[in-house]
């Protein structure tokens, strides 16, 4: 890990590395290998091919792989199910097409690798007395404005009809009130009524619940596959689906769609306030890794440290991207770090950007909870611009202004176990009591009606405009881009700082009556990628790509004070910018090999990449971290309260760079068996290398049910905001003031005292499941896994310097250290199984259900041993983990989540019901606050689980507006309060708890949506 001595190296840097990657794409775009297959160079192709007793579906399946060509007919019209047989050696395809199709009536034409079938006409169709048939012409297009060869046109209700041709033209005899039914995979079915027009273009428009059904996340093979077809699990949420949850977050979305997706607000609890903490089957936040359109997303800038879900860990800030920019979001419950790098060990989210055209759609969403607050309105706008004939340009902005929620109570001052009591002017209640009455500053004047502070979801306003490109070069080659910018200003709040006098935070100077400091935050998010792909030399497919993202956060104090510099005080402080950036350039290559090692299908992969990772610290203003006089004369603690800013001697400006390589293989070895492997080498320029490695198989009992399998081993490297992070923070006991110091991993004193960077997590993950189709429109499937993790990276507790003789020599000046180590390894055991129902009575009467459910557990296997270097010089044990630590990784999140859903729609009516139930969860706290090296006085609280439920209805006016009118959590369920004699409860402000997180604790809440497609 390598620190610029000069700041504005970094853009020097940046500079260098842009100019070099568009270098790159310079050079790859000057890759012409390949030419537009001619249609005489395809039927010449040598084919050998034995196939004894198959259907004509079959035959034709095989002829594609072998051939390396794409068959587009309808089964109905030429009759796939036909037991046909060849036996072919060394034959040109023309000559095999006419001794397969000519016997059966079937013409053919080509276009490109693609090979249109057709019934031919045979005899006249003999029609009823009086009958007059028109001669139907017409054109297909996709809503794309695309030709659509290959499409399906029957007369309804007969078995007469033909398929479009190369150009998407078509020709059918028909009589006026006769419906043409047109259908193709992927595409909503569309009817036309036959009137006096003989001319007919149509345009069909892209099915997003049957493109669901093939998504490719997972695998890096050409062919898509279905739920029943995929080694590993994956789910599928449409943007529709998305959007029915009522809420207008991506991570809010997810909470209530995936059973195994865990995303909740905070209260007061630092970073967590600025960015979503969103996790996978229970594991850390930064154990599941984000792609957005297959690409690497980059996290967000600062590090959570509070004691709540994710200590520690770095999340990625789902939220900075528009809901309304998805096609849909792809869930792999599976590991996939051999695939696509570190911290794929929980699973992948990857979220599929719209490529739509000449569409678009106008949203605006306003709600507010059951009890007046958190109101507030979200108003978005999508729209797809076409770029010549293939190419596209989708544009979503977003504008979000919503108000914060407030669940404390009223601050009531109560001895707590283990403590004493404290008021506002007076540690003695009846002291207390009587100037509170006294006071009109604080509401009516009477004890008890004081609101020490605010406690619930932050008020925000935030922007956000995303973009996604491709257009067409010619040749073959395809040029793409996406990206988006994002603006977020959070409003969040801190605990009370009372008036007396001599309490370590006040100051009575600037505040008489006490304080309570507000904390904005401005997060930015931007990121841009660019890229090209092709079919180059021998057939391989090319995606070469370089992109960059970065995100920062800038944090303040308002309304606060520097006790330590009484009324020379400052109120408002700025407390420093927080700053990450992701540089990414990839390779990769891959091809379908035909016939090898008698196969049916066999895929290679391969490829590279390289990342840079920047992270940066500026410093505050000085008066934000500035220790003043009244530190050492009257034991006031320095900084600005409530966001203490970051030190000057704390700046930083660190990078560093890791390559990989990697290898995928996948093949189908008959029409049941699957078999998949991947293997990865990483090096990273601060720690060294690591391999990766994974295997999945399935096995098709039959077309409906199948087995699925996987062994991954995976990898999470320490990430460059834990590793370098450095910053201090100051408190105040008895007059005594505790700076707490935490390290950065290259700092020299730890290793002169034995300590060791931090290595990757290591993991190894097992996947065993079963999926079943009955029918069109039952699906079931059913997994168990198994995720042991060595090494895992944790922080610290706050270690007294003083009960160690190797810290007392180092680091003088602190009271207190903290650091990244590997020291924990769990075990993470659980079961998911989804079922869903799809059933279309007629076109506007449809029924959906789904159930989804998991249940599983993580436990800490092994602590290390703690480093001979910091035994105490007492009897007692230094601990790395303690309790509290140790319940925020096993107990802090639900166990068990249960997810029903139930959709109606009946003519331009709809409705939709959700049944959430979110498990048990349970946090540990001291009974009061000693030094590490006594005993720890713990006592835990065990939160029930609770079932919330959702309901929406909606109108669709007509094929522009409709209307939605809902409310979440329309019952009005809270969580289990915290027990007011622990000392977390603090006086009333903090009700429900911080170190564990279920739904959030805001109650029900009431929306309208109004949608303009257009």
């Amino acid at each position: 890990m390598k620190q610029s001595v000069f700041p504005n190296q970094f853009a020097l840097k940046l500079l260098r590395l842009s100019l070099c990657q568009l270098c790159l794409l310079i050079i790859f775009s000057g890759m012409s290998l390949a030419h537009k297959a001619h249609p005489q160079s395809v039927l010449d192709k040598e084919v050998t091919l034995q196939c004894t007793l198959q259907s004509l579906e079959a035959v034709l399946n095989r002829l594609e792989t072998v051939a390396e060509v794409k068959f587009v007919f309808s089964p109905r019209l030429i009759k796939t199910e036909r037991i046909v047989s060849l036996n072919v050696r060394n034959a040109k395809l023309s000559q095999v097409l006419s001794n397969l199709l000519n016997p059966m009536k079937v013409g053919y034409e080509v276009a490109g690798n693609k090979i249109v079938l057709n019934q031919l006409k045979t005899a006249e169709v003999l029609m009823p007395i009086g009958a007059v048939e028109e001669q139907i012409t017409g054109k297909v297009k996709s809503n794309k404005d695309e030709a659509m060869p290959g499409v399906s046109i029957l007369i309804k209700g007969t078995n007469r009809g033909t398929v479009s041709d190369v150009e998407g033209n078509f020709k059918i005899a028909a009589n006026a009130g006769d419906v043409l039914v047109f259908s193709f995979v992927g595409f909503l079915t569309k009817e036309i009524k036959v009137t006096t027009i003989t001319l007919l273009n149509v345009s069909l428009e892209e099915s997003a619940s049957i493109l669901a059904e093939v998504a490719v996340i997972g695998s890096r093979s050409n062919m898509a596959r279905t739920d029943v077809d995929r080694p590993v699990p994956v789910d599928i949420m449409t943007a529709k689906e998305l959007r029915g949850t009522g809420q207008v977050e991506i991570g809010q979305q997810l909470q209530f769609m995936s059973p195994s997706f865990n995303s909740a607000k905070n209260g007061i609890n630092g970073v967590a306030g600025y960015a979503d903490p969103a996790s996978m089957k229970g594991l850390a936040p930064d154990q599941m890794l984000v792609l957005i359109d297959g690409k690497r997303r980059h996290q967000f800038a600062a590090i959570q440290n509070n004691v709540t879900i994710g200590k520690g860990t770095v999340i990625t800030d789902l939220n900075s991207i528009p809901a309304l920019a998805l096609e849909r979001i792809e869930i792999l419950r599976d590991g996939a770090a051999a695939q696509y790098g570190s911290d794929a060990i929980a699973g992948i989210a990857n979220l599929v950007l719209k490529k739509s055209v000449r569409t678009g759609t106008a949203q605006l969403q306003y709600g507010a909870t059951s009890k007046g607050d958190g109101a507030g309105y979200t108003f978005g706008l999508n729209y797809g611009f076409a770029l010549g004939k293939k190419g596209h340009l989708n544009i979503t902005g977003s504008y979000q202004d919503v108000n914060a929620t407030d669940r404390g109570e009223v601050y009531n001052p109560q001895p707590v176990a283990g403590g004493a009591y404290t008021g506002i002017y007076s540690n003695t209640p009846a002291t207390d009591q009587a100037l509170l009455k006294s006071r009109a500053f604080y509401g009516d004047g009477t004890y008890g009606s004081f609101k020490a502070s605010l406690y619930g979801s932050n008020a925000m306003k935030s922007g956000q405009v995303f973009y996604n490109a491709g257009f067409d070069l010619g040749k073959s080659w395809e040029l793409y881009s996406f990206g988006g910018y994002s603006h977020k200003d959070i409003f969040a709040g801190a605990f009370l700082r009372s008036a007396i006098a001599t309490a370590a935070t006040s100051n009575t100077d600037l505040w008489p009556d006490g304080y309570t400091p507000k904390l904005p935050g401005v997060v930015g998010d931007i990121s841009g990628f660019v890229g090209l792909r092709r079919k180059v030399l021998l057939g391989w497919n090319m995606d070469f790509s370089t992109g960059y993202g970065s995100s920062y956060l800038d944090q303040y104090a308002k309304n606060s004070a520097n006790a330590s510099m009484g009324a020379s005080s400052p109120r408002d402080f700025y407390a420093g910018r927080t700053f990450f950036s992701q540089n990414l350039t990839e390779l990769n290559f891959s091809k379908s090999i035909v016939n090898f090692l008698g196969t049916k299908s066999f895929n290679l992969a391969l490829g590279g990449q390289y990342r840079v990772d920047h992270f940066a610290l500026t410093e505050g203003d000085e008066a934000s971290y500035q220790v003043g006089p009244l530190a050492t004369t009257r034991g006031k603690t320095p900084g600005s309260q409530g966001r203490v800013g970051i030190d000057i001697v704390d700046r930083k400006n660190v990078s560093r760079s890791n390559v990989g390589v990697f290898v995928d293989i996948e093949s189908d070895i008959t029409n049941s068996l699957l078999i998949a492997t991947a293997l990865r080498y990483e090096n990273y320029s601060d720690f060294g290398s690591n391999v990766s490695g994974k295997l999945a198989t399935r096995l098709k009992l039959n077309d409906n049910f199948s087995i699925r399998g996987s062994i991954n081993k995976g990898f999470r490297a320490p990430l460059l905001q834990q590793v370098a992070n450095a910053a201090s923070t100051s408190t105040v006991q008895s007059g005594t003031i505790t700076v707490t110091k935490q390290l950065p991993s290259d700092d020299p004193r730890l290793k002169q005292v034995g300590l060791e960077d931090p290595q990757p997590e290591t993991s190894w993950n097992y996947n065993l499941g079963i999926t079943a189709k009955l029918g069109r429109d039952f699906l079931f499937t059913v997994d168990g896994y198994q995720i042991d993790i060595d090494n895992r990276i944790i922080i610290t507790e706050n270690l007294r310097v003083a009960n160690v003789a190797a810290l007392k020599k180092f680091f003088t000046g602190f009271n207190e250290i903290t650091f990244f180590t590997n020291a924990v390894n769990t075990r993470t055991k659980g079961i998911d199984l989804v079922a869903s129902y799809k059933k279309s009575f007629n076109r506007n009467n449809k029924l959906t259900a789904s159930l989804a459910f998991t249940i599983n557990e993580t436990k800490i296997t092994k602590v290390k041993d703690t480093p001979a270097a910091l035994q105490l010089d007492t009897k007692a044990t230094v601990v790395l983990i303690d309790t509290i630590s140790r319940a925020l990784i096993e107990t802090s999140q639900p166990h068990t989540k249960v997810v029903f859903s139930l959709g109606y729609q009946l003519g331009k009516f709809n409705a939709n019901f959700r049944s959430t139930y979110f498990g048990e969860v349970a946090a540990w706290e001291k009974l009061a606050r000693p030094n590490l090296g006594t005993t720890n006085l713990h006592q835990q609280q065990v939160f029930a689980g609770k079932n919330i439920f959702d309901l929406s209805v909606g109108y669709t006016f007509n094929k522009y507006i409709s209307l939605t009118a809902g409310g979440n959590n329309i019952t009005d369920v809270y969580p289990d309060k915290v027990l007011s004699n622990y000392a977390s409860y603090t006086n009333g402000q903090i009700p429900y708890s911080r170190n564990v997180n279920q739904f959030g604790f805001n109650g029900a809440y009431y929306y309208g949506t109004l949608t303009v497609n257009f």
